[in-house]
């Protein structure tokens, strides 16, 4: 791979770290909201939802993992 290849993906890198940083953020808002709702309001719509948002964005932080694992990988 040649120089300027490589900068652009260790561009992409450091815009994957940057999105898995606010992902993450969010992720541990939305799970913290989750877990302080009342027992009886988890189980209700608006828990279902704010459960599965978390899960969501849990897969979306393990993806980005995957991202700049497989980034680091073209590089070497």
């Amino acid at each position: 791979m040649n120089k300027d290849r490589r900068k652009v993906i260790e561009q992409a890198t450091e815009l994957l770290a940057r999105a898995k940083e606010l992902i993450e953020q969010a992720r541990d808002e939305e799970q913290e909201y989750f877990d302080n709702m009342p027992e009886s309001f988890q189980s209700s719509e608006k828990g279902e939802r704010a459960e599965a948002a978390a899960e969501a964005l849990d897969e979306a932080f393990n993806a980005i993992e995957e991202a700049e694992a497989a980034c680091g990988t073209a590089t070497e």
